[in-house]
């Protein structure tokens, strides 16, 4: 029998969490004897558990008003070129994930059409922890025939609307496996005894290498000078940040390394084995991180008249940036954003979480908090299962 699923995503994170899910799709769809193909919007590690893309969306992100202004275009040709295949070839379903805007145009003009393809929603907009404007909410629960909820919050927000809904959990936990030793961490990345790591993860995004990264490296730079025994660790999620990042070591002379997106998946237990702190912007990782129990300070900021636009004109409003702080509805790690985003206040938590025992145990408590409300491990299996059943 054969079956086609399309899968519409965008930016790092989409790609991780659309790879994830296909894997689990192909090795459902073989258990039930199904020839499946996979087709749609993502990136290179969707590729490489062997969905066709059509386009690569990855490089097609950015968070706010102006920045996304360059964007605009290439998105409506995207989305234009993916409208017309979906029609021309009818898959079984289409899976959105994540990608708020464009998806949410993708499910709108094809409910309005009346195509009979059915809609999943995976990974939804966080519409249960911030509002814009009026209160009203996106038009995801008129044209998502099922919204596959990662958050329990997620899951009665769009319930209590009429949305069908089914609670599968957060992805993070199914990736979330026992770290190495610190000493077989040492052995593979050539650290000394004494030596443990500073992660820097400030970047998926283009302009984040503009407005988070010289303030996360200034206090790299602070950090290292008073802790002589870090060394600096940058995971690079796209290639053509890499010299970015090289640049930006070299500019403060700081003591680091660049961990190119090839050798990420197999480095990164022993990089989280051996790191004392992570300076990191908001998004999946700070999960990823409170996960495997890291100490880690956010940062965020974007362009004034973003800033202005969101505060003044879409009256938008959120009370925590990092998806950690908005699940326990506490903050449970510290956050910098906007005019508090610079390197003296983040240097000053930092050096308080490094030094003081009861900085460390006030993080460590909230996320034992954390783990309760993300559910139990097979997320990802519970999601393919339900699909790959709907569409036999």
């Amino acid at each position: 029998m054969n079956k086609k699923i399309f899968i519409s995503t965008g930016e790092v994170s989409g790609d991780l969490h659309g790879s994830i899910l296909s894997k689990a799709l192909f090795d459902e769809a073989g258990k039930k004897s199904l020839d499946l193909e996979i087709c749609g919007l993502g990136g290179e590690r969707m590729k490489k558990e062997g969905v066709k893309i059509l386009q690569d969306t990855t490089s097609i992100s950015a968070i706010g008003i102006w920045e996304a202004l360059p964007l605009i275009l290439p998105t409506i040709r995207i989305q234009r070129r993916f409208y017309k295949i979906l029609k021309k070839y009818p898959p079984d379903c289409l899976i959105l994930i994540d990608y708020m805007g464009p998806n949410i145009n993708i499910g709108t003009r094809l409910k309005r059409s009346r195509n009979n393809i059915p809609i999943y929603y995976y990974i939804a907009p966080q519409e249960w922890a911030w509002r814009v404007g009026n209160n009203s909410t996106t038009n995801l629960i008129n044209f998502s025939d099922k919204i596959f909820a990662i958050f329990k919050q997620e899951a009665n927000f769009y319930k209590r609307r009429g949305g069908n809904v089914f609670w599968v959990g957060h992805p993070m936990i199914d990736l979330t496996k026992k770290l190495p030793s610190k000493k077989d961490s040492r052995t593979i990345l050539n650290l000394r005894p004494n030596q443990n790591i500073l992660l820097l993860m400030p970047a998926s995004r283009p302009q984040e290498l503009k407005y988070i990264l010289p303030t996360f490296l200034k206090t790299a730079k602070k950090l290292q000078l008073r802790y002589p025994s870090f060394v600096v660790y940058i995971p690079s999620c796209r290639r053509v940040f890499d010299e970015k990042f090289r640049k930006g070591l070299e500019k403060y002379e700081i003591k680091g390394k660049i961990i190119s997106q090839q050798d990420d998946s197999k480095l990164m237990p022993y990089i989280y084995s051996l790191t004392k702190l992570a300076l990191c912007k908001s998004g999946t990782v700070n999960m990823e991180l409170a996960l495997y129990g890291i100490p880690q300070i956010i940062g965020y900021r974007v362009s004034r008249v973003t800033a202005f636009i969101a505060k003044r004109i879409l009256n938008f409003k959120v009370r925590f940036i990092s998806p950690v702080n908005l699940l326990v509805k506490k903050f449970i790690i510290p956050e910098f954003v906007q005019k508090n985003f610079n390197e003296k206040k983040i240097f000053y938590k930092a050096c308080r979480i490094l030094d003081l025992t009861s900085e460390k145990t006030k993080i460590k408590k909230g996320y034992t908090l954390l783990k309760k409300e993300l559910g139990e491990e097979g997320v990802v299996d519970r999601a393919a299962k339900e699909i790959i059943n709907s569409i036999i």
